[in-house]
Parts: structure tokens; sequence; C-alpha cells
């Protein structure tokens, strides 16, 4: 594995996003892109995830879009099956690795963190070797996975060594474990010393009945008078100065001791520190590595729980800048009373020109095409519906001012047209550019002059342009203009409030006198004023109008279709459900007619089975070779032709394609359909194959010879031996298992068997009957040695289980 510097690798991305952040840096900020990564950091758990968050930024190189929004997928992916990847609270371990490759020693803190990285490594890899056991389609995840390096034996000694709380433990080493094993005999004697001296008589001369320490030295409580009383050292007094802390005479000796033992631990663990610093510094480009992994992998988390609250989507990227979020969201407003629209631009027209009134929600939607763009181009997933497309363009600009903030100062025609010229310079057929109120803040009939030219300039370099207005000017403009289409945001005179939703094709209209006249303005004010409108205007608000109520009666038959729709499904549903059961029913129909002629077929057979039996009796009586053997068999197979075969299950082709459906797993019970018996899958043993638990018996069947059904709940009691047949080819295997049966049972089963056996053409076969008390061979060597099918029989060689089974050949 090819390892790297964290800084190369964040001055990568750095340099990826670097157009964009040189020439537009603005618009992070005017578009709130650092306040969603705010969002996101509260989901990150370490050090080196905050900083892959901190370095985040938009890029517009193609494939590193699609590699952050893969790696996004990814861990929305493992968030769903497992809860996300699990990654502890790391803190950044770059000045540790720093220091050790000086030659300076870490403390027990600092290793533990170390230690944290390789553990957290070590896991990492375990929960997604799952899986990829599993056999789980990722993007990207695995590709990280295998840049992790596991150190087995560093973590090892680092965890042995260091406790989580950077405690160096006993088992770092012998000689710390014998010195703490000291040190702990020690204290305890000085205790018990000291412990007798409070408990005892010499207590009266003391303040409190207490053992403390001072200069890490044990002492006891003293009365200032009492001094001379227990000899030994002065090491405190209290600030009234009546209590001393003396540590008495006969306890200095151990003091002493102790302190030399204390001494010694200091010294041994500083020892063990050195040595394991030492041994980091071969290995501390993997464990950086290791750590700039696993900050990845936190991030990844990060941005997957984001998505989960949110209710966001990976978006699709559309390289020719067709952009359609669907039912789209503003990311930082509360999710639960924002309005979705569908926001679309580049496919059928490069510019949109929104219309209609204040506080309608058009800024809110300016903000939210330009920042769910910004969010798909730094890998984010976006708050939108499935099968959302974004572009990719190298720019986004932003001349959007709030007119009630006086702190950001844009509200005024110079600060907005300064904004727009720098804009117009850098301009080009990959930006996407957004202006709110455009030509606002001067002359209205100049204001919308300058407007209609700005957009068309812009259309003649080919930019792609979202513009919200007040002028009526430029509703016309929407129509006139080629990939060009007005909008508005829809206002409720009824509620005299606006909806929040866009309205693509249908230009914003003043409803000024429609609102007056709610309120209660007399009509005739009302006529009065639109008569002294132009009749240019009033044109337009009629037409608006006209298309207004001409969406909402589209609105209204499409609603109907869809009613239509949904009615003629169900039908179609339910004739397909009757479809089956009639099906069904004509299959269960044939079955019981297939049923009852076995029956009698079956009663023929057992006549026939009569015959062939006296005829054999015949035979071996008189002596007589007329009769074969083989031909016997081939009477009896023509007589097993006549049975019809109950298949009805096969040829369902219903139940034959929910059967596809199916995935099997062990513990399913099925039928197996050549016997049209009930069974247990136990374990799949090949591509194709399951075994099955089928009454007494176990099979290797294949999977197209098995029908899901439905569970049933089995008899209680003790579980019965089983013996092993293999449905592929014959169903009949080459060795029956009579082990555990009783002795009439097994001789009955032995008798079919061997019909069958002979059926199959099997020149020889095995009987497996144990060696046991003997009763149950004897049994089998008895009925062997009567049958006139068999030729010989012996015991079956020693690694085949010697006297336990029998191996039978047939003439």
């Amino acid at each position: 594995m090819q390892n790297c510097s964290i800084f190369t690798l964040i001055e990568n991305v750095a340099k990826a996003g670097e157009k964009m952040k040189e020439l537009n840096h603005d618009i992070l900020n005017t578009l709130e892109f650092n306040q969603v990564k705010n969002q996101i950091a509260q989901y990150l758990v370490t050090d080196q995830g905050k900083e892959e968050l901190r370095y985040l930024l938009p890029v517009s190189d193609v494939s590193t879009i699609t590699s952050y929004l893969e790696e996004t997928d990814d861990a929305m992916k493992v968030l769903r099956l497992r809860g996300g990847i699990p990654i502890p609270k790391i803190e950044n371990i770059q000045a540790h690795m720093k220091r050790i490759e000086i030659g300076a020693d870490l403390n027990g803190v600092e290793l533990a963190q170390i230690s944290r990285v390789l553990t957290t490594t070590a896991e990492v890899n375990t929960f997604l070797e799952e899986f990829k056991e599993d056999e789980t389609p990722f993007n990207r995840l695995y590709a990280w996975q295998e840049q992790l390096t596991a150190l087995p034996a560093l973590r090892k000694r680092l965890k042995s060594a260091i406790d989580e709380d950077g405690r160096v433990t006993d088992e770092a080493s012998e000689t710390l474990k014998t010195i703490r094993r000291n040190i702990t005999r020690s204290e305890q004697s000085i205790r018990e010393n000291l412990d007798g001296i409070i408990h005892g008589k010499q207590a009266r001369y003391l303040s409190d009945a207490l053992v403390t320490m001072r200069n890490e030295r044990y002492v006891i409580p003293v009365r200032q008078e009492n001094r001379n009383v227990f000899g030994g050292v002065v090491h405190d007094q209290s600030s009234s100065g009546q209590t001393l802390f003396i540590e008495p005479g006969q306890v200095v000796e151990m003091n002493n001791r102790l302190r030399q033992y204390q001494i010694a631990e200091r010294d041994e663990i500083a020892r063990i520190l050195s040595e394991l610093s030492a041994a980091l510094v071969p290995s501390r480009k993997e464990i950086m590595h290791n750590a700039y992994v696993i900050g990845k992998f936190d991030f990844m988390n990060a941005k997957a729980r984001f998505a989960k609250d949110l209710k966001a989507v990976v978006p699709l990227v559309n390289q020719d800048n067709h952009v359609y979020f669907k039912q789209a969201r503003h990311p930082l407003l509360d999710q639960t009373q924002v309005i979705a629209n569908d926001i679309m631009i580049g496919e059928d027209y490069q510019a949109v020109v929104i219309t209609g009134p204040n506080t309608g929600g058009k800024t809110i939607t300016l903000k939210t095409l330009g920042l769910l763009q910004l969010m798909g181009q730094a890998g984010l997933p976006i708050p939108a519906g499935e099968d959302s497309q974004m572009g990719i363009f190298n720019e986004v600009f932003a001349d959007i001012g709030d007119e009630q903030s006086i702190e950001q100062n844009l509200s005024t025609f110079s600060s907005h047209m300064t904004t727009i010229v720098d804009v117009l310079n850098q301009v080009d057929k990959n930006s996407l550019v957004l202006f709110d109120e455009l030509g606002a803040g001067t002359d209205p009939q100049e204001g919308a002059a300058l407007a209609i030219a700005i957009l068309d300039d812009l259309a003649a370099k080919q930019a792609y342009v979202m513009a919200t207005t007040h002028y009526p000017e430029l509703k016309v403009y929407g129509y006139n203009r080629p990939k060009t289409v007005n909008a508005s945001m829809e206002f409720d005179v009824d509620t005299l409030s606006p909806t929040y939703r866009l309205l693509i094709g249908v230009p914003g209209r003043s409803n000024a006198f429609e609102i007056s006249r709610r309120l209660g303005l007399d009509q005739t004010l009302i006529d009065s004023a639109k008569q002294m409108m132009n009749g240019e205007s009033q044109d337009l608000n009629e037409m608006i109008t006209d298309l207004e109520n001409r969406r909402k009666m589209a609105e209204t038959e499409y609603l109907e279709l869809r009613n239509y729709v949904s009615k003629a499904k169900q039908l179609h549903e339910d004739l397909q459900e009757a479809y089956q059961y009639f099906y069904e029913q004509k299959e269960n129909e044939f079955a019981k007619a297939r049923s009852k002629a076995n029956d009698i077929v079956e009663q023929a057979k057992d006549q026939s089975d009569e015959i062939i039996t006296n005829l054999r009796k015949i035979q071996q009586q008189s002596g007589q070779k007329n009769v074969k053997e083989n031909e016997l068999i081939q009477a009896k197979g023509e007589l097993n032709q006549l049975q019809q075969p109950e298949d009805h299950l096969k040829k369902n082709k219903v139940l034959q394609k929910a059967k596809k459906e199916k995935q099997f797993k062990a513990g399913d019970e099925v039928l197996v359909i050549p016997y049209n018996q009930r069974g247990e899958l136990l374990d799949k043993i090949g591509k194709n194959q399951w075994q099955v638990q089928l009454g007494i018996l176990k099979m290797d069947v294949d999977e197209e010879d098995l029908q899901a059904i439905a569970p049933t709940k089995e008899a209680a009691g003790p579980k019965r031996h089983v013996s092993t047949l293999n449905s592929s080819g014959p169903h009949v295997s080459s060795q029956l298992d009579l082990r555990g049966k009783h002795y009439e049972d097994a001789l009955s089963e032995l008798d079919q068997y061997l019909d069958a056996a002979i059926l199959a053409g099997y020149p020889q076969v095995t009987i497996v009957h144990g060696k046991g008390t003997g009763a149950l061979r004897k049994g089998v060597f008895n009925y062997l040695k009567k049958n006139p099918s068999v030729k010989n029989f012996d015991f079956a060689p020693a690694n085949q289980g010697g006297n336990g089974a029998t191996v039978v050949n047939f003439k």
C-alpha cells in the first residue's frame, strides 16, 4: 500500500476546490454553505473527521464529485443496514507522531490515544469484512478499507501496557508489577503501624484519629503539646499551629523504603513509555494514514446521519447541466414547515424569471437552487426527492440582498450593480447565476430595461440564470426570449397569503385589486384605479389570470384522470387475482382426478407385485429359466409408468414464479416436488442444491425441485435417526442407513429399497446396519440370503464401515 501524508491529501482537496474558492469566495457565505457544514459537524466524533469537514469545498471536477457522492451513498447504505461504521471519539494524533519522529517520548495519555486509533482500525476492518463475506456491493468503501494497516502486534502491546485513561498497567513489565506489589505491601505495613497508634493508648495525644499524607509521606495529626511523644519528623502544621503532622519514628524507615519503591516505579514507567514511543517510530506513517482513513469514515458517517435526519438523497450527476431537484427543500429551514418545490433549469430553458410580490418565497427558491447545487458539488446529500439531478458548474454567482438587513448593505442600486458588473466580467457557459430583485433600487423603467439587457447578455454567454423581479416588463420577456421561462410563487387570494409553491410557466401577477376588494375597499375606487392603468398592463394581468385559471383546470383534470387510472389499476389487480384463483382451482381438480387414477393404478400395482412374486416362487421351485429376472424388473417398471405424475404444482406458473422470486434460507419449510412431500431446508451444499430433512431422510435436492410453503407447527417428540438419499439423477441413494430403526421397520424399508435400487439399475449398494448387538445385522443377512435378486454380499471394507455395513451385489 502506498501511504501519503495527511497534509498532501488535504492539499489535494484544497486544490480541487481552488478555482471556485478564489474566484467566488463570497458565494459560500451568501448561500450559507458554512451553516450546512455546521449542521454536519454535530455528527462528527473524531478530530480528523472535523478536519476533513473544515477543508470541505464545492469542486468542479467530475470524477472528484462522483467519488464524493459514491462515498456518501456507501455510508447511507451502511447506516441503513448496520447503523453506521463503528467509530469512537478519537483525538488528533498528528502532534504526537511529530514528536516521536524527532525522538521525544510520549506520555500515557498520548499513547492511549494512538492505541485507540489502532484498536479502531482493527474493529473497522472486522466490521467491513462481514460485509465482504455477505458480498454486499459498495462503490468506494472497500477501497478505503484496503488503505488501513492493521499492525496487530503493536496494537496488542499498547493495549496491554496502557489502559484507556493513559495509566501504565501492571502487565507492561514484570519489573513494574513487582515494584507495585512492594509498594502495596509497604503501604499496608505503614498503615497497620499508624492504625495501631490512632486506635491504641497513644490516641489521646492526637488531635484527630486519622492517617493522612504530607510531602508524599504518611503522617498523623498530633497536638502541639505532645510533639515529642512520637519522635520522628514534623512535616506540616495546621493554620492555627495547634496540630502538627508528624511522621512517627517507627515508620520513618518504612516511608523511606516506600519512597524508594515509588521512585523505582516512576523510573520504570518512564522506561516503558520511552520503549513504547520508540516502537511506534517504524510504523508512524501507517498509523497517521490509519487516523486519516478513520477520519474519512467518520466524515462519511456524519454525511449519512445528516441525510437521515433531513430525509436527503444522493443526487444523480448530469454533465449536461440539466438540473432537476424534485421536491427540493432548503436545508436550514424547519423541515416540518418548509414547502417542497420542484426546481429545474438547463434542459428546456437556461433562464428562469420569477415574478410576484414580496414574502412569497422567491428568494428562498433562489437560495435553495444555489445551495443544493453547492452541496452536491461538495459530495453532500441534498434534501430533495429520489432521482434528483444536479449539474456541474465551474462557477456559482449570486447577488442576493436582504432588503431588511442594514448590515449586509446590499439593498442599494449601486451595491447591486457593483456585484453584477463583477459577475458579468467572469461568467461563462458553465456558470450558474442567481439574481434577487434584478434591477431594483432605481427608476422602474430604467431598472426593467437594465434587467432585460443583463439577461440578454447572460443568454449570449450561454450562462444558466435564475432571477427574481417585480417588473411587469420581465413577464413579457419570458415569453419572447428562447430558452427562457416565466415562473411565479403561488398566492392564495382567498386567505390573502402566499402558499410558497413555485409555478413554472406562469408569471406572477399583482393581487392588489383583489386583496383591496376583499379587505373592503369600495368597488368604485378599484374600478377607477383599473382605468388609470395602461392597456398593456391590464392585458398582461388578464393574460396571467387566464393562465392561472387554465392551470387550475388542468390540475383538476389531472387529478380526475389519476382517479380513473387508480380505479383501472385496482380492477386490473382484481382480475389478475380472480384469474389466479381460477387457474389454481382448475389445477386442483386435475390433481384430484390424477390422484384418483393413481389410487386405481396403485391397486393394480399391488396385484402385479403379487403376480411377479408368485412367478419368482414358481421359477425357483421348478428350476425353470424361461422367465429372466431382468424381464420381471422391466415388467414392473412398465407397470409403474401407468401412474400419473401429480405435477400440478410444478405446472402452476403463478406458484413457479413466486418460487423463483423466493430466496431460500436454512430453516425454511419446502415442498419437495418429485415426492410431493413437505420438508425442511438444512444447508446449501452447492450453487443450486440444498440438503433437505424429509421425514426420517436427509436428501440432496436440486433447487428447481423445491417449492416454498407456509411453515407448520411440528409435533413434539424425540428426533428420529435419518437416512441420506441423493435426488440428483435417479432419486435413490447407493447407500441405505438402517441404524436406530426397529427390527421390523428396518427389514420393511430394506425390501422397498432393494426393489428401488434394482429398478434404478444399480449393480451394487451398501446397507449400513451398525455393529451394536448384531441382531439387525443378522436380520439383514437372513433377508439377503432369501432375496433372489441378490448375487452375493459381504462386509464393507474397513475404511467404509467394516462389519457395521454390508455391500450387496445384484445379479
